[in-house]
């Protein structure tokens, strides 16, 4: 079962036992950061820094100007935190030790384009916007994301790609001391907070045969028991259709146009994957897809288990049903714990695995990871 690890340009730029301590896991693949949020990041290894604070979200290698000149919307250069071509640096040193390199690039999350550019983020149904969140139904912003994927996914000596956060974003944000926990929402109160009612998604709803006010209000009445504490989130009655309908077609016209560029972009051979969850209600990082539609697009998705499930029944011979292990104890992984994982996740359908995340991880973890990746190659799993 193949096994791949993903990792930002800093846990190797910089250091150069990295790319020989990745190796020795027993890894195929890392799928290296090309395009990634802000975030603030652990490097225990590393022999200048310990933290890192990306500040923004940023591209990690230098943009092409020609591509970007006089676009009001754009990707933004990294800073310190990974300078140059920090991507192509750490690439080469990883494909030097014989790993297989494929980029990972985060879409629609981006706070410092909701900051510089409100108008493009998530409105939701109370007028409050979400920065951190694009709202993929607005042109401007699909074009911006579309280039983005073909760009940052196609660097040179990466083999594939995998996309995270192709569709919508919504509430759901790790935030710097976030203060959103006090009224549980379950999953579906998190989809009605994360309904978009900008300008373009007005639109889209009227389009399809909804009121856009009378939705928004029919929202507000469904959340009202959550914020008494009455009981979960009730239903949009006759309006549900139309809102997902919108969000569900919207989501698919976005991610047909990425895997297009990327393809066009993108030498013979060069696998796309896409992170999904079968949930069409689903926002965020692993956005929610039609499994036969999003099957049928891309090479194949990488989704948490037991999700990865789900897909298998659209899996042709070739399709790459990826499972996304955490291996980092300290934030929940279990990395005793990968043998059993694995065997569990190819009886669901798995076909390889994505660790979560090598740069991450304590040394401690990394043994765990090398013990069970050693145990499978041994059963020929």
């Amino acid at each position: 079962m193949r096994a791949g690890a993903f990792v930002y340009p800093w846990d190797v730029d910089g250091d150069p036992a990295a790319p020989g301590l990745l190796a020795g896991l027993g890894l195929a693949q890392v799928t290296l950061a090309a395009a990634y949020h802000s975030t603030r990041a652990l490097t225990p290894r590393h022999p200048a820094h310990r933290i890192v604070t990306a500040a923004h979200a940023a591209v990690l290698y230098p943009p092409d100007p020609d591509r970007w000149a006089g676009r009001a919307l754009h990707p933004y250069p990294a800073g310190q935190w990974a300078p140059g071509d920090a991507y192509g640096r750490a690439a080469d040193a990883l494909a030097a030790t014989g790993l297989d390199v494929h980029s990972w690039v985060v879409l629609a999350h981006n706070s410092r384009l909701g900051a510089e550019h409100p108008e493009t983020s998530v409105v939701n149904a109370y007028g409050d916007r979400y920065p951190w969140a694009p709202c993929v139904g607005r042109p401007e912003v699909r074009a911006l994301l579309v280039d983005l994927a073909a760009e940052a996914a196609v660097r040179p000596g990466a083999s594939g790609t995998e996309l995270e956060s192709c569709g919508w974003y919504g509430l759901a944000h790790l935030h710097a001391h976030d203060k959103t926990g006090g009224v549980p929402l379950g999953d579906r109160g998190q989809y009605l907070m994360s309904l978009c009612f900008c300008s373009s998604c007005r639109e889209g709803y009227g389009a399809g045969g909804a009121d856009p006010d009378e939705l928004a209000a029919a929202v507000r009445a469904a959340l009202a028991p959550v914020w008494a504490g009455a009981g979960p989130a009730e239903g949009l009655g006759a309006l549900e259709g139309p809102a997902l309908a919108w969000r569900a077609g919207t989501a698919r016209a976005f991610q047909e146009a990425a895997v297009a560029a990327v393809r066009a972009a993108a030498p013979p051979g060069f696998r796309i994957l896409l992170h999904a969850d079968p949930d069409p209600y689903r926002c965020g990082a692993d956005t929610g897809t039609d499994p036969a539609h999003v099957l049928g697009l891309a090479d194949g998705v990488v989704a948490r288990p037991p999700r990865v499930a789900h897909f298998a029944a659209h899996a042709r011979r070739d399709t790459v049903l990826a499972v996304n292990l955490p291996v980092v104890t300290g934030m929940g992984g279990a990395p005793a714990r990968l043998a059993d994982d694995a065997r569990r996740a190819r009886g669901e359908g798995a076909t390889e695995l994505r660790l979560y995340h090598a740069g991450l991880a304590s040394d401690e973890d990394l043994s765990a990871v090398r013990t069970a990746l050693d145990a499978l190659a041994r059963e020929a799993f």
